[in-house]
């Protein structure tokens, strides 16, 4: 039996610049990389409370809010602090590499990009990344969506991030009397069954959001410990599918697209072939007016995470 292939590294790409996006975007995956792309500081700060990449790739220069804002806003967020952010600019005056390093950055190149120079970078401070994993965990333990529960499913504990997160979620003040429920009929499900309590679960809220809930493990001889994120119930293919009016698989090869993955992880998540995901591109460049896949990324992820 073949071993299963590894996970590929998420490298978030921030850049005001279609050619830059491109041009790195396809070095990237190349290299074995998965790509997200985000257009503004505001954009990437947006990504990362969805999805927590392993580095960051910043250019210094943008509109808005450039690089080193960025980077110092990124830091605040205990999720990714310890995330190694690499600046990319054109900028090469002593105070703007002190700016860099000042904001957070570990890195700093100068364009126009060696690419041979940039993967020698990004291995060196993934491993370097890798080697302070158990820290980066730590963090993430104290994150601020977090309950604690006794084994009969009552709330042990909850932050007040987590408390507000079910409130809002649930259009209740009540929500924590409905949470325990939930994960009392979740824990009482799991031991009847005899299966292991490693695993997620769901809560649909009020309107449009919906609350996830990761089992982290016990943290007690009575206590157990859950991960609370919020979800949309209204997916990102179905946001996709209104705003560039396309068919179902259009909009959810569109979304895999905008996550990084490459054609053949996207065959593979959606059961289709080679060609019919090349297929559906063909149609996806047409209905967005765009040339190739950068373009078709950065168009997706300006409506899924820029609004």
């Amino acid at each position: 039996m073949a071993d299963a292939p590894l996970p590929r590294d998420i490298v978030l790409l921030v850049d005001d610049s279609p050619e830059t996006l491109g041009f790195l975007t396809d070095a990237l995956e190349q290299s074995g990389f998965s790509v997200l792309i985000a257009t503004s500081g505001q954009a990437a700060l947006n990504i990362i409370e969805r999805i927590t990449p392993d580095l960051i790739l910043m250019d210094a220069v943008m509109p808005a809010m450039d690089g080193f804002s960025t980077c110092r806003r990124l830091k605040t967020n205990p999720a990714v602090s310890q995330v190694p952010v690499i600046f990319m600019t054109g900028l090469t005056e002593t105070e703007h590499v002190v700016n860099a390093l000042d904001s957070g950055g570990v890195d700093y190149l100068t364009k126009p990009i060696n690419i041979d120079e940039l993967r020698a970078r990004i291995r060196v401070h993934l491993a370097n990344a890798r080697s302070a994993q158990s820290a980066r965990v730590a963090l993430d333990a104290a994150g601020r969506h977090l309950l604690a529960v006794k084994g009969d499913g009552s709330i042990h504990w909850s932050t007040p991030q987590a408390t507000r997160l079910v409130k809002a979620a649930t259009g209740s003040d009540d929500g924590l009397d409905v949470v325990a429920s939930h994960i009392a009929g979740w824990m009482a499900d799991r031991s009847k069954s005899g299966a292991p309590r490693e695993g997620s679960f769901s809560l649909a809220g009020d309107g449009q959001a919906s609350l996830q809930f990761a089992f982290l493990g016990a943290i007690g001889a009575d206590e157990y410990l859950f991960r609370l994120t919020a979800a949309s119930q209204r997916s990102g293919a179905d946001v996709l599918r209104q705003h560039f009016a396309l068919t179902l698989r259009e909009s959810e090869v569109l979304e895999w697209i905008a996550k990084g993955k490459p054609n053949r992880d996207i065959g593979d998540i959606l059961g289709l072939s080679a060609r019919t995901v090349n297929k559906h591109l063909e149609q996806i460049y047409v209905k967005l007016g765009v040339e190739n896949r950068a373009s078709a990324a950065v168009r997706a992820a300006q409506v899924l995470y820029e609004a």
